[in-house]
């Protein structure tokens, strides 16, 4: 693993690559409470393909951390990311887990001239979520999380105690032996950065995404733009069945907008399917870049 800064539209950004520079590139794009450095699992196994770029993205890590929930719109997130690769030379393969996957999926829809493929590890399109998040089932109640996350008293509750209770949220319900004690240090050294952890809430603050009360379906939605929800590129989902915070349902549909799609499954896995199995992750993306 090689760590540099690169300047994104004037801002300095921390970036890990792994791999020669000269195979083809793959932006690997972390989620919350993650970090650039957290693909360190799963990078290696790609090497003998891609030269595997991974960024902290805005707000995380050692990379520039602007105030205000308005910085984190997701139009400003793609920006990022597509100054990224402006950088290196368009197109690039573009694989986002969590919150780096509606940052890939921004990518996908609004600079498809910057994405030849797309890979996603349990994340979610942002209309079959919305609809899932706002029926009021199963999905709605997964997600109550969110709501306390967007609480103005979030990050001071959450770094309590050493970030006790953020470790807690990390851990719940999921399977994490590949989470050991000194990893989770480092994670919380991330999280410890001035500014970090109110900036990696404001994500979810700037999302203009409902969360319906369970057994309370909402109505008062976003105006999505659906004729732009669309990735015209081959596009993979990867998928930990056994995750508690994303359901099946919130993917129901998602053929409508990526009529390229492959559905791969990792059986063992859940939300951290990336720390859990990355051999596997590994080999379904090179056996799907073959024939994508």
């Amino acid at each position: 693993m090689h760590t540099s800064f690169a300047d994104l539209n004037g801002q300095s950004f921390c970036v890990r690559t792994w791999g020669e520079p000269d195979a083809p590139p793959l932006l690997i794009l972390h989620g919350f409470p993650e970090y650039g450095g957290a693909w360190a699992d799963l990078a290696p196994y790609l090497t003998d393909r891609f030269y595997c770029i991974a960024p902290d993205q805005r707000g995380y890590g050692q990379s520039w951390c602007p105030e205000g929930v308005q910085s984190y719109a997701l139009s400003q997130l793609v920006s990022d990311m597509a100054a990224l690769i402006e950088t290196h030379g368009a197109p690039f393969a573009v694989l986002g887990h969590d919150w780096g996957a509606s940052v890939a999926y921004g990518l996908a829809m609004f600079r498809p001239d910057l994405v030849d493929r797309l890979i996603i590890a349990n994340g979610v399109h942002p209309v079959p979520f919305q609809r899932a998040m706002a029926a009021g089932g199963a999905q709605s109640e997964a997600s109550q999380y969110i709501n306390q996350l967007r609480a103005p008293d979030a990050a001071q509750k959450l770094s309590e105690n050493n970030f006790a209770l953020l470790e807690r949220f990390f851990r719940h319900g999921m399977g994490l032996d590949w989470l050991t004690e000194s990893r989770m240090a480092e994670y919380r050294t991330e999280w410890a950065r001035p500014g970090r952890l109110e900036a990696m809430l404001n994500w979810y603050r700037a999302s203009p995404l409902v969360v319906a009360q369970p057994g309370l379906p909402a109505t008062d939605l976003p105006d999505l733009p659906l004729d732009r929800l669309h990735v015209r590129c081959p596009h993979l989902l990867l998928w930990g069945p056994d995750d508690k915070a994303l359901l099946p349902e919130a993917t129901e549909g998602l053929e409508t907008f990526a009529p390229n799609l492959t559905r791969i499954t990792i059986p063992g896995t859940d939300h951290w399917l990336h720390h859990q199995k990355p051999q596997d992750v590994a080999h379904a993306i090179q056996e799907w870049i073959q024939t994508a």
